[in-house]
């Protein structure tokens, strides 16, 4: 089947998954270790950021010494995530045998295509297990913050480790991006979007999942999925993103739930965030989401990357920030799941993170200062006109 074809087909439900939710980096990185050790014959991954430093060179010997005992190993990372990613830790991977490529790769002649990027996280191993969220390379993610008391990581984050069939779905996304690497087709950033329309659910039953994916305008997976599930929510609807700038169809989905009784929270980052101009071009729209009934939740701890979403007993968690930017312009996966354990996990960790953050309210949100005010204006004209310009709708 034409590659270009398949691309844009969504992937079925599968039965019998069996996940793993860990969370944070001090738990995941060593996992992903043991994984890369425990690996018989195969690894691959595909990763956006990676960053050389104490993590990087952990991960480059593990993946050094398992090319030496014979397994195959193929990297694919991408060409804008990658830019701090040393050269002599590029080479030592290539001279112990592992395939490296690298996404898209930047240049001058491809003007506003260099934008479109390879967003997904995900480690394959075996053919058999597969790890996603929202993780890089990095030692924010990775690597314990030792001034810290609580010897935590600077980032907050999830990892989901799946088995099953559901892993073939996983592997052949991989493959997709394989080939496609240095030069995406072009149809994945010029063709239109489509409509969301309702995505019906199957009976909720213990190992149900299905691989979720954003591939381009032309396939919105990932985002159809969201708002019917949004729209057909009963309880609660919570969601997780570091970067709130959400598309008009995703605020409309959140206020009409909201109006109509189901509990909508926000779960966004407060103070700690890597992009503040980002944060403050997104609360632009905290006035008619406050007054929906929608609840805003701002992580204080730390920076919150997670990206996760729980619609009743429906999970997805992933690559995906739901934003405006990443649904228009990248290549994301997400892992959607119906199994009853997981979405308690997921709940867990979100009233876990919800004693961590202060709920901001409609008065305190009408008594923000006149400055904070403006930088808000200030960054959501900017993001306004950006829109305009790359024709982002």
């Amino acid at each position: 089947m034409d590659i270009r074809k398949k691309q844009t087909e969504p992937f079925n439900w599968r039965e019998d998954c069996q996940f793993e939710l860990l969370i944070d980096g001090v738990v995941f990185f060593p996992r992903i270790l043991q994984l890369i050790e425990q690996a018989e014959y195969s690894i691959d991954i595909e990763m956006y950021l990676v960053t050389s430093g104490n993590a990087t060179r952990r991960l480059v010997a593990a993946l050094t010494s398992a090319a030496e005992r014979g397994v195959t190993i193929r990297c694919l990372f991408d060409a804008s995530g990658s830019l701090y990613f040393s050269d002599a830790e590029r080479e030592a991977l290539r001279r112990a045998g592992v395939s490296l490529r690298f996404y898209n790769p930047l240049h001058w002649s491809r003007g506003t295509r260099n934008l479109h990027r390879d967003h997904r996280k995900l480690l394959l191993f075996d053919q058999h297990t597969a790890c996603t969220g929202g993780l890089g390379f990095t030692d924010e993610f990775c690597e314990i913050d030792e001034s810290q008391e609580t010897h935590q990581n600077p980032w907050h984050e999830q990892m989901l480790i799946v088995r099953g069939d559901i892993v073939k779905d996983w592997q052949s996304l991989f493959e997709q991006s394989w080939q496609q690497a240095d030069r995406p087709y072009r149809h994945m950033l010029d063709s239109p979007a489509q409509k969301h329309d309702s995505v019906p659910l199957p009976e909720i039953k213990p190992g149900l999942g299905r691989v979720a994916f954003s591939a381009s305008r032309n396939n919105r997976d990932l985002l159809r999925s969201l708002i019917s599930h949004i729209r057909q929510a009963k309880t609660r609807v919570w969601l997780a993103t570091p970067y709130f700038v959400p598309p008009r169809s995703l605020r409309r989905a959140l206020t009409g739930a909201a109006k109509r009784g189901v509990d909508v929270r926000l779960h966004v980052c407060g103070n700690f965030t890597d992009l503040p101009p980002v944060r403050y071009a997104g609360q632009i729209y905290y006035g008619r989401l406050l007054r929906s009934g929608v609840r805003i939740f701002e992580y204080q701890a730390r920076f919150s990357h997670l990206k996760s979403a729980l619609i009743d007993q429906w999970v997805s968690l992933g690559s995906c920030n739901f934003d405006h930017w990443t649904l228009h312009w990248n290549l994301e996966a997400n892992q959607n799941a119906l199994d009853p354990d997981l979405a308690n996990q997921v709940q867990q960790c979100f009233e876990r993170d919800f004693d961590q953050c202060k709920e901001l309210t409609r008065q305190q949100w009408k008594n923000l200062p006149l400055h904070y005010r403006f930088k808000i204006w200030f960054w959501g004209r900017v993001k306004k006109l950006a829109d305009l310009f790359l024709r982002i709708y």
